[in-house]
């Protein structure tokens, strides 16, 4: 999908890379709304997640929605996944290491959720939202971008 922002371009959006530990999920837990609200994400747009699965919860929960996942150790092997990828890719975010993310992507969203947001992701983010449910909102909702990306 190609979103227009007037007085800065086009953005392609043809993936969705989210961060799950503090993005998604809380103590590696994921709350029914935004299961919910990943679900239309990814009827959407291809959606994966990257995650160092710290609570052991993430890939569990990635195989039961049936969402890619990769096992990343550090923000640039974040950054090398979105490489690898074709088209422009929104990442979702909230930690130290989704900086290097952010800035391979063609959008960077910046969570600042029950566990906070690093000030490394808050810099590097195009746009940051108060909760996951907002961020993921966004996606569907492109005209939010426009009217708090435009120039």
């Amino acid at each position: 999908m190609q979103i227009t922002i007037p007085g800065r371009g086009s953005i392609g959006l043809d993936q969705i890379v989210l961060d799950f530990n503090g993005t998604l999920a809380t103590d590696g837990q994921v709350p029914a709304e935004v299961v919910e609200l990943l679900g239309q994400v990814s009827q959407r747009y291809p959606t994966y997640l990257v995650t160092a699965d710290t609570f052991g919860t993430a890939v569990p929960f990635a195989e039961r929605l049936g969402i890619p996942w990769r096992i990343v150790k550090t923000g640039e092997d974040k950054a090398h996944f979105i490489a690898s990828l074709n088209g422009g890719v929104a990442a979702v975010g909230n930690g130290a290491n989704d900086g290097p993310m952010f800035r391979a992507a063609a959008l960077a969203i910046a969570v600042v959720g029950p566990e906070g947001a690093a000030v490394a992701a808050l810099l590097a983010a195009d746009v940051v939202a108060p909760t996951i449910q907002d961020a993921l909102q966004l996606l569907l909702s492109p005209a939010r971008l426009i009217a708090t990306l435009r120039i």
